[in-house]
This record gives structure tokens, C-alpha cells and sequence, in this order.
């Protein structure tokens, strides 16, 4: 940020005086490289370290952007702390107050499961409560229970994807369109998130389609099922010729061999499994079935140029698929919110976040200010052979990509909040 001239003119006012010495002095500190330091605390080792580094490698590229195009609005520079959570909300406790003792005053996560989230978000609010002056910020990019933003909301978080509720309307309206999707088996991991990807797609699919007939649901470890074929074969007695199913990372590719291994040619509904790596491949590998999943945005979209170009940004230099704008966006935002608030206190930059607009590479964003949730668009698409109409390009180097079944914009899949937020200093 370079030091503009009024920084040494004469002034009489002693008031004048100060500021701008002030003014010049913070100037001078944020040249001499200042940094606003950001914490990652996401899993970087076990079984969904893949999906980890996917998410940290978004966001650095986004940080890294950020400086490359000036910094924050004082000529700061954004800087980026990585902790492993290990997929522990104790180990993610330990890593926030190590990125606390560093200097960090953001916290961005999402990649641990909603537990792990409402662990770090409880532990920020106890050390902002006992801290004045020295709050952080949770920004949570994947971790999408609608508790986050519902009766668990709190000031010090944001959630910068659609949550469980919102991904699942998209699907139903969907599904309403397809009258040959009869039959609806649930199987989820046993954990929070497994087990409302379930209950929202029971309570939505019946509201869209009340014909559907729903034939059985069933939970499993998380993590630690190696050979999903007992849980196929119960499937298949049921009949069903759908799945609805939360799993990713490892559960999901074991659940797509399996089906096809016994030749069981189902149609999946997932949340996000385009988004993570291995997935195309390993369907690909399968060619049995469809796997139907909701993002924000997909590869080939067409209608997305600007999401095209970051993408090919992004693929140039971090050598890697650009699969998450809305990973991408946490940085940006934080730092338009800086912007806007002129401040670097994390109580100026939440208050400044509340309803922020931006136009992304996606469309159109707000940051809705009742509960902190993130309003975007929401995408089903399939993942399918390149045909060189709808799929017009491969994935992970296969000949299947994604085809757009159904565009939905955020007021479209907008719901209700119950949040009911205490905000500091009864603001």
C-alpha cells in the first residue's frame, strides 16, 4: 500500500496531526509485511486425507490470490496456518488454541464433520467470551448441519455452504421431475450428518413425490466398513432402485464397487460426491448406475465463465482440478467483509459479513444476516459418459464428466432459520 503524499503535508490541528500520523504509520507497518493470519483445521492424515488437502489447497490458492492482488484494504497481506484435525473435535480444540497462541484471528474449517465444527465453534465462543479484544472467527466451508444455523447459531460462525436441508430440496425438486424413481432405499453413515441426510431426504422426497415408496434405511460406521456388499444385497431385496445417501471419502467408492460388482445397476443421490477426488474414477471404473449429487457449481457447467477461468487459473498453478468455489470464496469474502468494515477486529468483520452481496464466479452470493448462513446457488448433475452435448469433457483423465440435470437459484432452495442469535454487547 503506497504512502500517499498527504502522509507528509504540513498540518496545523494538532487532531489533524495524529490521525495522520496514525493513518501514515499504519501505512507503513502493513509495507513492512504485516499479516493477518488465518488458521486451517481440517484432517491432513487418515483416511480422508485426500479430501483435506483438496480443501486446504482451495483455500490457499484463494489466499495466495488475495495478496497477489494487493492484500486486505490496509496493504496487510493474508496468511495461512495449517493444522491437521485428525477427525477429532479434541484434537481440533488443541489446534485452535495453538492457531490462537500464533496470532491467528480466523479459524476455517468444515472438512471434520458438523460435530468437530460445533466442538471448535463452542471453544471460540468460550475464548471470545473470557477474551474481549481477542475474539475469532469460525468460517466453515463444508460442515453442513442446519443446526450450525439454526438453534445452534452463533455470532462467531459462518457457514459458507447450503446446508443439509437446502441441498436436499434441490434433490426433491428434482426427483419430483423424474417419475421413474419409484423406490427409495436410505443407507448413511452413523453419525449426525448421516443421519439427517436421511431424515431430510425421507421428509422432502415424500413432500415432492408422496407416490414414492421408501424400502428400508440403514446406518453404518463411518469410516471403517471395508466391503459394502451385505449392505447391497439388503438393498437389492428391498427392491429399491434408488439410494439416498450421505457417505463420501472411502464409504462412498466401496458402496459404488460393491453395487457393481454385483451387477446392481442403482441411482444414487449424494450431497456432494462429484467434489471429491477419486470419485469419478472410481465410478468410471463401475460404469454401473448413476450417481446423481448438488453443489454449487460443477465442472463444464455451461452458462459459468468465470467459474471456468478460475478454474483453469487454479489447475495452472497448483497443478491440481479445481472442484469448490465456495472453498474458494472464504478468503475472498473475508476479505471484502475487511473491506467493507475497514477493521481487522473479528467483531467489526463479522457485523460487516452479515447480508454481504458478491458476485462470484458462480452468481450472485448473500451472506444472510439472521443466522449466518450463506445463500448460493444450488446444482444436481450427474456423473456421465462424455457424449459431446451434455458431457462435453472427461474427468481424473476417464471419458465420464458431469451433465446439468437442474439449476436452482438461492431463493429457490432458501429456507427458514429458528436461530436465535445472542450477538456481543447486545447488538
Amino acid at each position: 500500500m503506497p504512502i500517499r503524499r498527504h502522509c507528509i503535508r504540513r498540518y496545523s490541528q494538532p487532531s489533524i496531526v495524529l490521525a495522520t500520523a496514525l493513518l501514515c504509520a499504519t501505512a507503513a507497518h502493513a509495507q513492512g509485511g504485516e499479516t493477518f493470519k488465518i488458521a486451517f483445521i481440517d484432517p491432513l492424515s487418515g483416511p480422508f486425507v485426500s479430501t483435506g488437502e483438496l480443501m486446504r489447497d482451495h483455500v490457499q490458492y484463494a489466499v495466495e490470490d488475495v495478496n497477489a492482488k494487493g492484500g486486505l484494504f490496509n496493504g496487510a497481506k493474508l496468511q495461512l496456518l495449517q493444522f491437521d484435525s485428525k477427525l477429532s473435535a479434541q484434537e481440533s480444540q488443541a489446534a485452535l488454541q495453538a492457531a490462537i497462541d500464533q496470532g491467528a484471528r480466523v479459524v476455517v474449517t468444515g472438512g471434520s464433520g458438523s460435530s468437530v465444527v460445533a466442538a471448535l465453534v463452542q471453544a471460540a465462543s468460550r475464548h471470545n467470551q473470557r477474551n474481549p479484544g481477542k475474539e475469532v472467527l469460525v468460517l466453515n466451508h463444508s460442515s453442513i448441519d442446519p443446526e450450525l444455523t439454526g438453534k445452534a447459531c452463533s455470532f462467531w460462525h459462518f457457514m459458507f455452504d447450503a446446508n443439509t436441508a437446502m441441498r436436499m430440496q434441490a434433490i426433491a425438486s428434482y426427483i419430483k421431475t423424474q417419475p421413474g424413481i419409484r423406490k427409495v432405499y436410505l443407507l448413511n453413515q452413523d453419525y449426525a450428518h448421516g443421519k439427517q441426510w436421511a431424515a431430510y431426504g425421507r421428509q422432502m422426497v415424500s413432500a415432492a413425490r408422496p407416490d414414492i415408496q421408501f424400502t428400508g434405511e440403514m446406518l453404518h460406521p463411518i469410516g471403517r466398513v471395508k466391503d459394502f456388499a451385505p449392505y447391497v444385497a439388503k438393498i437389492k431385496e428391498t427392491g429399491a432402485d434408488s439410494v439416498i445417501t450421505g457417505n463420501w471419502g472411502q464409504d462412498l467408492t466401496l458402496l459404488l464397487k460393491s453395487a457393481a460388482d454385483s451387477g446392481y445397476d442403482l441411482r444414487y443421490f449424494n450431497h456432494s460426491a462429484g467434489g471429491m477426488p477419486g470419485t469419478v474414477t472410481s465410478f468410471a471404473q463401475t460404469r454401473i448406475g448413476q450417481l446423481t449429487w448438488v453443489a454449487e457449481w460443477h465442472p463444464g457447467q455451461a452458462g459459468r465463465p468465470l467459474a471456468d477461468a478460475r478454474a483453469q487459473e487454479y489447475k495452472a498453478r497448483m497443478g491440481k482440478d479445481f472442484m469448490a468455489p465456495r472453498m474458494d470464496l472464504v478468503p475472498r469474502m473475508l476479505a471484502a467483509a475487511m473491506a467493507k468494515a475497514q477493521s481487522t477486529e473479528p467483531v467489526k468483520i463479522a457485523l460487516a459479513m452479515e447480508d454481504l452481496q458478491m458476485d462470484t464466479v458462480v452468481g450472485p452470493v448473500r451472506m444472510r444476516g439472521k443466522d449466518h448462513q450463506l445463500l448460493l446457488p444450488q446444482v444436481v448433475n450427474t456423473i456421465a459418459p462424455v457424449d459431446g452435448k451434455l458431457v462435453k469433457a472427461g474427468w481424473e483423465g476417464t471419458n465420464y464428466g458431469f451433465r446439468t440435470d437442474a439449476v436452482y437459484t438461492p431463493e429457490q432452495v432458501e429456507l427458514p432459520t429458528y436461530c436465535q442469535m445472542k450477538r456481543p454487547g447486545g447488538r
